[in-house]
């Protein structure tokens, strides 16, 4: 996403980023654009192809024990987005390829969980952002500090 009219940190400070949640199971519309997969295991009884994918992307989902833990009911749904939060704070450049996406555009982040909203996508999105922003802010009108998330 590019910002309109002159560069300033005023400016940056403002940018908004389009990161949604969908279903895998959900049709593919045009208006979605990157469609990127972000849970550890490929959803059930669904063709790669099929899907229409940007990227499949585990690198950003919950560790395997943590997920486990959240499933079997062993910690509860604050206890998980804290440790979700801290495992994602461990690894930030665990989020440049997502953050790349966001900035060309919608980014659709999907997961095969049936109630997107109460799974680990509201968490990541907010982590997602929070970094956009901080980069944002960091670059204040020069060149970006994270090239990565520039690149094409």
């Amino acid at each position: 996403m590019t910002p309109k009219g002159p560069v300033g940190s005023a400016k940056l400070r403002s940018m908004s980023y389009d990161i949604v949640f969908k279903r895998i199971y959900e049709p593919v519309e045009r208006t979605d654009g990157a469609r990127v997969l972000v849970d550890r295991l490929w959803p059930r009884g669904k063709r790669r192809d099929d899907l229409q994918l940007t990227e499949w992307y585990r690198n950003a989902s919950p560790s395997p024990a943590l997920r486990r833990a959240w499933h079997q009911g062993d910690i509860d749904q604050q206890r998980f987005a804290k440790d979700y939060q801290s495992e994602l704070d461990d690894d930030p450049d665990a989020l440049t390829p997502l953050m790349r996406h966001a900035r060309r555009g919608r980014l659709s982040l999907l997961t095969a969980t049936r109630n997107p909203e109460q799974s680990h996508l509201p968490i990541l999105r907010k982590a997602l952002l929070d970094q956009l922003a901080r980069e944002d802010e960091q670059a204040d009108g020069r060149e970006p500090s994270s090239p990565t998330c520039y690149e094409h």
